[in-house]
């Protein structure tokens, strides 16, 4: 599979979406964004509908016109979010076949995420690629709460296509669909992967994500990524939730997966680690993680360095300054810095994507 059509266009793949949560890439704006490379962004449902709301975004023409995003977007569901704030949080919320109940902060009422909610706000923002509620599970969950989490799964992504398609019915014939994803859960059990997968198929989706921790305890890919693939016929498209380390990444694409999303590139950016390809990127070896390394720029060897932060990156960061001064921002505590890093990193990641591409015999554009 070599793309997506969508309402905003065609989405070559493999692509690589960065977490826009709140409806913005921390530090850039949408051209930042764009001339990066980067072709879709993955925003986040529950944090949308608590600031500023869905609704709102919808009476304001809907995600793409809010945050100025010609490009395609993707919107979380919200679930591994609530089970973040609620996990080990009794006082927080708790799961139920209904939904997620769940409060933001103590003292503040509680909120019901149901799997009718999520499709419905998800449509308010007007998403081109939307997820189904599912119920992640922790590394340390037990069997029985990993079932749990496969019944709940799987019941909440029949309900969130009944209530797709009744929503898209009020369309009428004309309008286009969304595609709706469902994410595969099951933990370290393959038995459980696999019952998953099936009922889900069943049911009958537009693509398939890999739920749960897709990295073990070390940092290296979990088993189940590849297996959990491998219960997906190759016609549909493959979304590795949260695998963005790169050798992670390439190592996930060659398992079948064409979409990915990661905080990761956006994140170690602000916190001055920038990643930069050892050796030239169209002949290095993508196995293994030597492909490349990392510069930290609160290094004080970087105080007086001229060179870019990667020779031969056509990103304004490199094109433009050395790594002394990038290195001086950050000591300065320049906000600049943030947004030189980060659209550096989202670059060495479209780079990265781009060869990924070519791997599979399609043409690279210039932006690429």
């Amino acid at each position: 599979m070599r793309g997506l059509e969508t309402g905003h266009g065609r989405l070559a793949l493999p692509a690589f979406l960065p977490d826009g949560t709140r409806a913005v890439v921390r530090s850039l704006d949408a051209e930042d964004v764009a001339a990066s490379g980067i072709e879709a962004i993955m925003v986040n449902m529950l944090h949308l509908s608590t600031r500023p709301g869905t609704s709102r975004v919808a009476r304001l023409g809907g995600v793409h016109r809010f945050m100025g995003w010609p490009g395609v977007v993707a919107s979380d569901s919200g679930g591994f979010q609530v089970l973040s704030l609620i996990e080990g949080r009794p006082g927080m919320g708790s799961v139920s076949p209904k939904g997620f109940s769940y409060r933001l902060d103590k003292g503040h009422s509680k909120k019901m995420l149901t799997p009718e909610k999520c499709i419905q706000r998800q449509f308010q923002l007007g998403s081109d690629i939307m997820f189904c509620l599912d119920c992640c599970t922790s590394l340390e969950a037990d069997e029985e709460r990993q079932r749990e989490s496969v019944a709940l799964t799987v019941g909440w992504g029949q309900r969130c296509k009944a209530e797709f398609t009744k929503l898209m019915e009020r369309r009428g014939p004309d309008a286009r669909a969304p595609l709706l994803f469902a994410v595969i859960q099951g933990g370290a059990n393959p038995e459980l992967r696999r019952q998953c997968a099936e009922q889900l198929l069943e049911i009958g989706f537009d693509g398939y994500g890999y739920g749960g921790w897709p990295v073990d305890e070390e940092g290296r890919a979990s088993e189940m990524v590849a297996l959990t693939a491998s219960l997906v016929p190759s016609h549909l498209p493959k979304f590795g939730l949260g695998i963005g380390k790169p050798h992670n990444l390439a190592q996930a694409f060659r398992a079948g997966y064409r979409l990915f999303d990661c905080v990761l590139p956006t994140r170690d950016a602000r916190r001055k680690r920038l990643y930069v390809f050892d050796g030239d990127p169209s002949r290095v070896a993508l196995d293994g993680d030597g492909f490349y390394r990392h510069l930290y720029m609160q290094d004080e060897k970087h105080a007086g360095d001229q060179e870019p932060v990667e020779d031969g990156c056509d990103c304004l960061c490199c094109r433009r300054y050395s790594r002394a001064y990038l290195h001086h921002l950050f000591n300065a505590d320049e906000g600049v810095a943030a947004r030189l890093a980060t659209i550096h990193n989202l670059r060495f990641y479209s780079r990265l994507i781009a060869r990924l591409r070519a791997e599979t015999g399609q043409p690279v554009s210039h932006g690429q």
